[in-house]
């Protein structure tokens, strides 16, 4: 790993209450025998993040008291209810004064993004100025890696339950798409029937 890369956090947005879930935290539901929260933090690192950063909300405390995340900064988003924007914007607001370069982004509800993803989207960082995203059969999408030349732009862009989107789609001749189809999957859990793409029980080893 090279210094610049070496300044590369990951942003863990793990703060939805699932609505749609009977409102269970997204980060505590259970996939192979552990928390999401806990599989998401591990591939961030796996994939080349040392340092991680997990935006919480939803069950923030029981979040705290339950998942094992040694090593992860936590940070709390009193307003996660307002959507995603903001989320993504205390996780931004986390990184004044660390040195970070580049934040790279990954949504807590997608067990099927692991470390591979990860790793290639953090190996197309070259600057402070760069804006990758993943893509799957070309269509863009998680993770996602903001150099530190976009952080003020995304902020002030995320709002409500858009995140980056519009941000993305503003600068599109700017984001370096890395495929990642053959890695990984981008469904997310949103409703009671994604529930079942979860392993509960940890039988798929």
């Amino acid at each position: 790993m090279t210094d610049d890369e070496d300044r590369i956090t990951g942003i863990l947005l793990a703060a939805g209450g699932g609505r749609r879930l009977g409102g269970h935290p997204k980060a505590l539901l259970t996939h192979r025998g552990r928390p999401l929260v806990e599989h998401a933090a591990e591939a961030l690192r796996a994939g080349g993040c040392a340092r991680v950063h997990v935006v919480l909300g939803a069950g923030a405390d029981e979040v705290r008291a339950r998942a094992c995340l040694p090593g992860c900064v936590l940070v709390d988003n009193p307003a996660w209810e307002r959507g995603m924007g903001g989320s993504l914007r205390a996780g931004l607001d986390s990184l004044a004064g660390t040195g970070a370069r580049a934040a790279l982004v990954l949504l807590v509800d997608q067990p099927g993004i692991g470390p591979e993803a990860v790793s290639r989207v953090l190996g197309a960082y070259r600057s402070p100025a760069s804006l990758v995203c993943a893509a799957y059969d070309g269509v863009r999408g998680h993770p996602v890696l903001f150099g530190a030349g976009h952080w003020a732009g995304v902020a002030a862009a995320a709002t409500g339950d858009r995140g980056a989107r519009a941000y993305l789609r503003e600068h599109a001749d700017r984001v370096a798409l890395v495929e990642c189809g053959d890695v990984a999957e981008t469904y997310d859990i949103d409703t009671a029937a994604d529930l079942a793409r979860l392993d509960p029980a940890g039988g798929r080893g």
